[in-house]
C-alpha cells in the first residue's frame, strides 16, 4: 500500500464531499495504490448519508469508522491510524482539499530527506488568502496573541508567508499533514489524553523527540475551507477545551513561558 489517508469529520456534509472528491481525483493521477479512512464522531447533518453513496462508489477504497457521539480529535484519529498499512500516512481534514501536485510534491520531499519526518504544504484559505498553519511551539502568551490576533497576524507578511523554499518548522496544523510510516511507527498514536487541542502541537514535539524534523515545503499548497472553532471572543466548550489541553501540552513537554529549554532538549536553533 503506497497512501493510507485519514479524515476526521463531524456534521460535515458542507465539505466531504469535494474533500474526498479532490483527493481522489488526485491518488488516481498519481497512480498510487491507496486506502482511505473517514473517522466520523457522531455526525447528524447527512453526513453518513453521502459516505455511505461514496463508499459504494470507490469500491472497497474508502472504509467508514462511525462512532456514536463526538470523541474529539485524538481517539477518533487513532481508529484509523491503527489500521493504516501505507508507505505514507496522509492526515486530513474534512474540510481540507487535496491536489495532484500537492500529494505528489510532499511524498517526494519525505523520499529526499530521510530526517524529515512530517512534510506539509502552504495552506490557505477558500479565498486564496495565506493561512497560518505552521508556527512556533505555543507559550501562554503566544496563544494569547493567536486568539484575539489571528486574522491580523495572518495578513501581516512574515517568513512563512514569503517563503519560497522548504523550511523546518516547529509544528504544523493537523488539517494536511504527509508522515513517513517509520515516523508512525517510532512517534506512535495521538494522545488520547488531549480530546481536541492542541494534540497537533504535541505529536510534533514527539516528531521531533523521536530525531525527525518537520518541514514546510511551500510551491505545495492546499485549500483548508477552515472551520474554526476555538477562535473569537465568545467562549465556548471548545476554548475551555484548547486551555486545559494547552497546560496539559506544556506540563507533560515540561515548559511553560520560554522555548530555550525546550529548544535545548530538541537539539533546535532558537
Amino acid at each position: 500500500m503506497d497512501i493510507s489517508v485519514v479524515i476526521l469529520s463531524f456534521n460535515s456534509a458542507k465539505f466531504i464531499e469535494k474533500c474526498l472528491s479532490s483527493l481522489t481525483s488526485s491518488l488516481k493521477q498519481s497512480e498510487r495504490d491507496f486506502e482511505i479512512f473517514v473517522v466520523d464522531n457522531g455526525s447528524k447533518d447527512g453526513t453518513l448519508e453521502i459516505l455511505s453513496r461514496i463508499e459504494g462508489e470507490l469500491e472497497g477504497r474508502l472504509t467508514s469508522i462511525l462512532l456514536s457521539h463526538n470523541t474529539g480529535t485524538t481517539y477518533s484519529r487513532n481508529q484509523a491510524l491503527k489500521q493504516a498499512k501505507g508507505k505514507y500516512i496522509l492526515v486530513l481534514d474534512s474540510d481540507a482539499y487535496m491536489n495532484e501536485p500537492a500529494l505528489t510534491g510532499l511524498s517526494q520531499y519525505l523520499d529526499e530527506h530521510p530526517n524529515c519526518g512530517m512534510a506539509v504544504p502552504r495552506v490557505t484559505y477558500g479565498s486564496g488568502n495565506y493561512q497560518l498553519s505552521c508556527d512556533t511551539f505555543p507559550t501562554l502568551w503566544k496563544k494569547f496573541q493567536r486568539f484575539l490576533f489571528l486574522k491580523n497576524m495572518e495578513e501581516q507578511e512574515s517568513d512563512l508567508s514569503k517563503a519560497t523554499v522548504p523550511v523546518n518548522v516547529d509544528y504544523a496544523i493537523s488539517a494536511c499533514w504527509m508522515l513517513k510510516r517509520e515516523t508512525l511507527e517510532k512517534v506512535g498514536l495521538l494522545d488520547e489524553k488531549i480530546f481536541y487541542s492542541p494534540e497537533d502541537v504535541d505529536y510534533c514535539l514527539r516528531v521531533w523527540e523521536a530525531g525527525y524534523v518537520i518541514t514546510y515545503v511551500p510551491s505545495v499548497s492546499v485549500i483548508h475551507d477552515a472551520q474554526e472553532l476555538s477562535r473569537g471572543f465568545k467562549l465556548t466548550k471548545f476554548h475551555f477545551s484548547h486551555l486545559k489541553g494547552l497546560f496539559y501540552l506544556m506540563y507533560k513537554h515540561k515548559y511553560f513561558w520560554g522555548l530555550s529549554s525546550l529548544y535545548k532538549r530538541l537539539g533546535k536553533d532558537t
